[in-house]
Parts: C-alpha cells; sequence; structure tokens
C-alpha cells in the first residue's frame, strides 16, 4: 500500500509490583500515529488521535485451598480517570463473579470469599467495568482479565488401573519385563514438584523391581519355578515432589503369575507295576493302567506311553488318556491260562513338546516295568468251527447223516459236552443231534423247493456245569433231485380265427419246473397220442419253447367253439418226468388283419359259466337286499300308521291265558307264548267266535287262524304237563269262560248281551273284601262302563 492513515497501536507495559500484595498494575500508553515515511500527520491532534485507554490491571493469582478466616486479596483494578473523587464506580462479572469473587466499588479490590481448589477449576475468567457513578456510564471500555488458581501439593498420587495382574514365563532370565504401572497426581504439573512421582517397591523382593522413573516392573532373580511358587503378590509405591520427605504417596498391588514351562521331565512313581487279567476278558478291554508324573502342567505335562519290549507285545497295546494322562494298556488278543499264566513289559512314558533349553539336563522320560498275571476262568465250551456248512440231498431218507461239529472244554477240567439244537431255529425239527458224539441227522423228509438252506444253532453244554454253554451255526444246504415236473409257464387264453391259414402259429409255448438241474433246464414239447388233434400240431422249438400252428382244413364256429389240446411237457434229467397240460384254443370271427371280432361264445366254457354265475350272484343279493329295506321301510310305516285298538291289547306281553275253571285268579292259569296272537282281535270276529277258536281245536276256524293251532295245541300240552310253571304277566281274557268248564259262571260275563244288562248298574264292592288277588277286578267292576278284558 503507498499510504497508510494509521498505525497500529503498540503498548508499552511496565510492570509495578505493589508493596506486600503481590497484584501487578498494567499501564498503557498510547503513541502517536504517524504517517507513512514517518512524517507527522497533517491533522491536528484533536482530529486524528484516538483516547488512550487509561486501565491499571493484569493477570492475577490466588493460592488454592487458602485456609484463613478474612477474605483472600487477589488484587486491584485502578483506572487512570479515577481522580479518587470517588465518581468512579468499579463493578466486575463473569465467573465467580458476586459468589467467589467480590470486588470494592470505590477502590476496585478484589477479594476471593471462600477456599478455591485448583483441581476443581484452574482459573476464572472476569470482566471489569468503571462507571460514573452518577450517570452509570462507562469511563473506560469494558475489559476482560484471568484470575488463575495457584497449585499447592494436595493430591496424593493414584494408580486408576490398579490393582494389576501379569504373567511371566518361570526361568525367564533377571530384566524381563512384567508389567508397566502408571499412577497419576491430580496436581498441577507444570508448577513446582507436585505431580512429579517416584516409583518404588514395598513388598516383592528380591524376585522383582521397578524402575523409579517409568514404573516398569521387571524380574530380579533368574531362577523363578513354577512348580515351587506360582504366584507372588508385590506392592508398588508411587510417591510425588521426587521422593522428597513430605511428598504425597499411593500404592496398588500387582499379582504376578509364573505361567509354566517344559522344565521337568516325566517320571513314574515306582519302578515296576503288577496287575492281574481274567483270561476271559475281550479285546479291547482295558487291563490295567499306569501314570507317570510331570509336575508341569498343560501342554507340557502332556505325555506319550509306548511298550519298549517284553512278551506281551502282540497280546497287548497302551494308549494316553488325554483327560487324565493315564498309560491304559488294552487286552489286543484273546488270553489263555492254560497256554500263559503271566506276561512282562516294558513301557517309557514321554514328554510331547520338549523345550529344547532344558535337554541339557537329561532325558524327558522314565521307563518302568509292567507284570500282567492272568487269572484262569471256567470257560464255556469252544467250537473249532464258529460256522459249518454241510449239505444233504432233498431225497435223504430220514435218519440220514448231515454231518458232525466238535467242541471242547477249553479249561484243564476237560468236562465231557452236550449237544443240542437251539429249538428257535429247528422249529419243524428236520434235523436231530446226538447228544454225546455231535452228529447231525435228518429228522424229517426234506424239500428243497420248500426250503432250499437251514440254518440251525447247535449249542454246547457242560455236563459238569450247564451253564456254561457255546454256541455254533450250522448251515445245511438241500441239494435237487428231479421230484417235480414241468408244466406251462401261465394260464394261456388262446384264440384262432375262423379264416386262419394252414400253418399259422397260434401260440408260443413255454415251461417251468421247480427243479434246478445243474446243467440247467432242457424242456420237451409233444402232443399227446390220446388227445391227438387235426386241426393243429406243435413244433418244438429246441429252446425250450414250443409253438402251436394250424392245420388245413379252417375253423367254424358253430362247428366247433372250443378246441383243447393237451400237450405234453419232459424235462431232461434222469429219469426224467413229464405233465400233460391242456391247452383252450377258442374260435373266433376275426377282421382281415386277425384280430378277434366276435368271441361272444369264446373264451373257456366253464370260465365262461363261472363270470356269469358270479354275476347272476351279484345282481339276485342287491335284489333282496333292496326287497329287504323296502319290507322293513314298509312294516315300519305300517306299524306307525296302525291305531290302538281296546286297552287290553296294549297290555299282551307274550302270553295268551285260558282259564278253565272260575277259582283264585293267576293260581288256575295256564300261560302260553303267543307272540303271534298279538293283533288276533283285528280280524273282526265276534268275541265268541275268538273264543271257541282258542279253546277248542275240533270247532271250524277262519282262514286267518288255523295256522296257529298246531302251536296252540302244542304248548297247550307243555302247559298241563308242567304243573309247577310259574304265572307270568299275561293277557287275561274274559269274553268266554273257556270249553268244559265245570264251575259255575262268576257273573254274566258268559253272555255277550251283558252290555245290555242291569249288571253293570249292580254293586261289586263285596269283591274288595275277598283279598288283594280280586283287588283288579272290583276296580274293573267299579268302573261306569263293563269291559270285556282286562289287563292283569
Amino acid at each position: 500500500m503507498d499510504l497508510l492513515w494509521f498505525l497500529s497501536a503498540l503498548s508499552v507495559f511496565t510492570l509495578q509490583e505493589r508493596a506486600g500484595t503481590g497484584a501487578m498494575t498494567l499501564k498503557s500508553v498510547l503513541l502517536r500515529q504517524l504517517r507513512p515515511g514517518g512524517g507527522a500527520s497533517a491533522c491536528s491532534p484533536a482530529q486524528h488521535s484516538r483516547r488512550r485507554r487509561s486501565w491499571v490491571w493484569n493477570q492475577f493469582f490466588v493460592l488454592e485451598e487458602f485456609t484463613g478466616n478474612d477474605p483472600l486479596y487477589v488484587g486491584k483494578l485502578h483506572s487512570d480517570v479515577d481522580k479518587g473523587d470517588g465518581q468512579v464506580r468499579y463493578v466486575l462479572t463473569g465467573e465467580g463473579a458476586a459468589s467467589i469473587f467480590s470486588i470494592d466499588e470505590s477502590t476496585g479490590d478484589i477479594h476471593a470469599t471462600r477456599r478455591l481448589d485448583r483441581e476443581q477449576q484452574a482459573y476464572y475468567t472476569l470482566r471489569a467495568q468503571a462507571r460514573n457513578r452518577d450517570t452509570n456510564r462507562l469511563v473506560e471500555p469494558e475489559s476482560q482479565f484471568i484470575i488463575k488458581v495457584q497449585d499447592v501439593n494436595d493430591n496424593e498420587p493414584k494408580f486408576l488401573d490398579g490393582p494389576y495382574t501379569a504373567r511371566v514365563a518361570e526361568r525367564s532370565p533377571v530384566g524381563t519385563s512384567v508389567v508397566t504401572v502408571v499412577a497419576t497426581d491430580a496436581d498441577d504439573p507444570t508448577y513446582g514438584n507436585s505431580a512429579r512421582l517416584m516409583y518404588s517397591i514395598l513388598q516383592g523382593q528380591p524376585y522383582f523391581s521397578v524402575e523409579p522413573k517409568t514404573g516398569v516392573v521387571r524380574t530380579a532373580l533368574p531362577d523363578l519355578d513354577r512348580e515351587v511358587r506360582d504366584s507372588h503378590l508385590l506392592v508398588v509405591q508411587a510417591k510425588d515432589m521426587i521422593g522428597q520427605i513430605g511428598g504425597l504417596s499411593g500404592s496398588t498391588s500387582v499379582t504376578v503369575i509364573l505361567t509354566d514351562v517344559n522344565d521337568n521331565p516325566p517320571h513314574f512313581p515306582r519302578r515296576s507295576y503288577q496287575f492281574s487279567v481274567r483270561e476271559s476278558e475281550l479285546v479291547s478291554t482295558v487291563v490295567a493302567k499306569i501314570r507317570a508324573v510331570d509336575p508341569d502342567e498343560g501342554p507340557n505335562a502332556e505325555l506319550d506311553y509306548r511298550i519298549l519290549d517284553g512278551d506281551g507285545l502282540g497280546i497287548f497295546s497302551i494308549t494316553t488318556d488325554s483327560h487324565t494322562q493315564e498309560g491304559l494298556i488294552t487286552l489286543h488278543k484273546n488270553l489263555d491260562f492254560e497256554t500263559k499264566s503271566s506276561y512282562m513289559l516294558r513301557v517309557e512314558a514321554s514328554n510331547l513338546y520338549v523345550d529344547a533349553r532344558f535337554l541339557s539336563s537329561g532325558p524327558f522320560s522314565d521307563v518302568a516295568t509292567v507284570r500282567l498275571l492272568v487269572q484262569n476262568v471256567d470257560e464255556p465250551p469252544v467250537f473249532h468251527s464258529s460256522v459249518s456248512w454241510m449239505m444233504v440231498s432233498e431225497a435223504a431218507a430220514v435218519g440220514t447223516e448231515v454231518g458232525s461239529v466238535l467242541a471242547r472244554d477249553p479249561d484243564a477240567t476237560n468236562s465231557p459236552i452236550r449237544y443240542s439244537i437251539d429249538r428257535q431255529s429247528n422249529l419243524e425239527r428236520y434235523f436231530h443231534i446226538d447228544s454225546g458224539t455231535g452228529v447231525i441227522t435228518t429228522a424229517q423228509p426234506l424239500d428243497r423247493e420248500t426250503v432250499a438252506v437251514h440254518n440251525i444253532t447247535v449249542v454246547a453244554t457242560e455236563r459238569l456245569d450247564p451253564s456254561l454253554t457255546g454256541k455254533a451255526v450250522v448251515l445245511i444246504s438241500v441239494t435237487d433231485v428231479n421230484d417235480n415236473p414241468p408244466s406251462l409257464a401261465i394260464d394261456y387264453d388262446t384264440f384262432v380265427c375262423e379264416n386262419s391259414e394252414p400253418g399259422q402259429i397260434v401260440q408260443t409255448l413255454s415251461a417251468v419246473d421247480r427243479d434246478e438241474p445243474e446243467e440247467g433246464q432242457h424242456f420237451l414239447f409233444s402232443l399227446s397220442e390220446a388227445g391227438q388233434n387235426l386241426s393243429f400240431t406243435l413244433r418244438d422249438n429246441k429252446d425250450n419253447t414250443a409253438s402251436i400252428l394250424t392245420r388245413p382244413g379252417g375253423f367254424l364256429q358253430r362247428d366247433q367253439l372250443l378246441h383243447l389240446l393237451p400237450v405234453v411237457i419232459s424235462d431232461s434229467s434222469r429219469p426224467p418226468l413229464s405233465s400233460t397240460n391242456t391247452l383252450s384254443i377258442t374260435v373266433c370271427t376275426c377282421d382281415a388283419a386277425g384280430e378277434p371280432r366276435s368271441c361272444r361264445q369264446g373264451a373257456p366254457l366253464l370260465l365262461l359259466v363261472s363270470l356269469q354265475s358270479a354275476v347272476t350272484a351279484a345282481v339276485l343279493t342287491c335284489i333282496l337286499t333292496l326287497l329287504g329295506v323296502v319290507v322293513v321301510t314298509a312294516a315300519i310305516r305300517r306299524r306307525r300308521r296302525d291305531p290302538l285298538t281296546v286297552v287290553a291289547e296294549r297290555c299282551v306281553q307274550e302270553n295268551i291265558v285260558c282259564y278253565d275253571d272260575e277259582g283264585g285268579g293267576e293260581e288256575d292259569t295256564e300261560a302260553f307264548d303267543m307272540l303271534a296272537l298279538r293283533h288276533l282281535n283285528t280280524t273282526g270276529q265276534s268275541h265268541q267266535t275268538q273264543a271257541r277258536t282258542l279253546t277248542s281245536t275240533s270247532e271250524p276256524t277262519s282262514e286267518g287262524n288255523w295256522l296257529f293251532l298246531p302251536f296252540i295245541r302244542e304248548r297247550l300240552q307243555q302247559a298241563d304237563l308242567d304243573s309247577a310253571a310259574p304265572p307270568f304277566d299275561s293277557l287275561q281274557t274274559y269274553a268266554f269262560e273257556g270249553s268244559g268248564s265245570s264251575a259255575a259262571s262268576l257273573s254274566s260275563l258268559n253272555s255277550l248281551d251283558s252290555f245290555n244288562s242291569q249288571e253293570c248298574q249292580q254293586n261289586y264292592d263285596l269283591l274288595k273284601e275277598w283279598g288283594p288277588r280280586f283287588r283288579k277286578l272290583a276296580d274293573l267292576y267299579g268302573h261306569p262302563k263293563c269291559l270285556f278284558s282286562l289287563c292283569w
């Protein structure tokens, strides 16, 4: 720029210590603004000069944790405008104004009214104003200043991350770093030594040390042994004031855990071991356990066992249990006390992982001797072979020897053996075994076509101890003989067209045979001489098939519908077997392509008749079922429509009673099961006609009742012969007195005209005095109307 109208104002500070207070004042002088080039301004001083600032002030300090009774003097604010006449009033605002700091309005003296803590707040920012007391106008621009809290050593060091836990490998060299502890001091690190720390170990020597300035904990001894002591507890102290007397201190604990290294070889607590093993132990069974001791832990204590030598190398094996680090001796082959009663093994235990730093101290392995004693056990019989294969012809006679089995007692006692066949494997009892020799014979005729292979279980039992048994499987294969003739493979449904040409193949036949000769099946086909057919001929194709061909002459349904052709099939065995099979050939009307068009009378006659019979039976069954449903439905509907006749008819159960005297009621009656006569009153006959019909067989009967007479006579005869027959609830009919009654009539019931007589108006109350047997009769005759029958 060519021209600068103003220069920046430069303040010249003069520090002036106020005696006895430590407060500082600031005097500022505004220099005259010069024009560029050093010349004076052309403008007058009144126009181009600005009012100089007349504050006298500085940054103030106040000591923390002051405990005096009076307010602590901080400093003084003063303006050059203040002439001391009391016209200037000082005002303090900002952080802590009026609550922590106070100011004298007249003098500008600032005091702290309470104790300050630098760790809570290190400085305060305030603003000062000088105002005219009368007009309250600013006489100086508002200014900002800071009151800084001076630190004192009032905070001890603290380990914020403690207590500590660290790990270091055993046998570590001296000076190996373990952990770094860090303490913090809340005092001001930039002022004095209040926050300058020094570390030391109060507990944990001589095993560990700590660097005074950094707090790094290190090993101090070279042979820290985890197996002797696996952890150490240290106490580390931090002290401020560089450890000088009067400084504050804090401490923390450090737990140092020694980690394992493989510095110890395994060893057996004993030089030799002895175990007993039963000879009946199964293969793969653990028979003994040994363990070498290794004071190390984790992977450093993992062991590997192996058999170095001995006489049981092929009999036993050894493995390591990964959980317990034991050596598991396992049986590899079956034991036999009678053959060998003891075994000796040399077993080695070694570490899987070896630290090369410690190999110089010796091998990391140990050897022990293991002796295994075999215990004798009474064993069950043992067969020479657990599975035997035998063969027998299906034509073998009963009692034919098939083969034999042999078992022995493996014990020294050599107990005799008894043989038998397991019942479940020989349910049909085809075979028998000699209990003493083990010879197996046939017990029933065999049929290879039914069972080709028999699987039986033979049991061997010690005679001295029947609880000891052994088993073996015997497979008996039944060999084939030619005992089944061949036959047609299927039931052929053959037809021939009326317009067939001579030599036309009508059917190709094949055969089957249940036998299975070793050289395979070879069948011969021919027509039976007794049944030679002039219409067909047979040609053996020499490949186990035969063809039926037509002869000249043609076929007509009207002449012969069905041709029966006897075919003889023979096998090639020695001696050969043959069978005659009838082939049915139906004559059909065919189209030009030779497809049957009309075989209405074709199909085998018997099959057609059977089919027609089955269809007819099915149709008749359906018709009868429908008729039964219709009859039952009609009967139910009719029964619902039938009106009730007389009161007596509702009381009919299954009996009709005939009186032949006037005696004492039910005891003089004869009861008959006559359910079929329940609706007899609906025929429209008079009561006298009914009475005659029921009591006399010589009188003429109506057309609807003559069917019941034999039944009634039979029941009457049975009742007459049974004098102890008890009475039943029955229908009692008083419309007649019965035939041949020698007693006089009890009333006028014998007359049908009694309805018009005056007997209905007679008094029959005297019947009530005759006892309970006549109570019903008395009640009935006491009714205003006379009835012919009553329900008793």
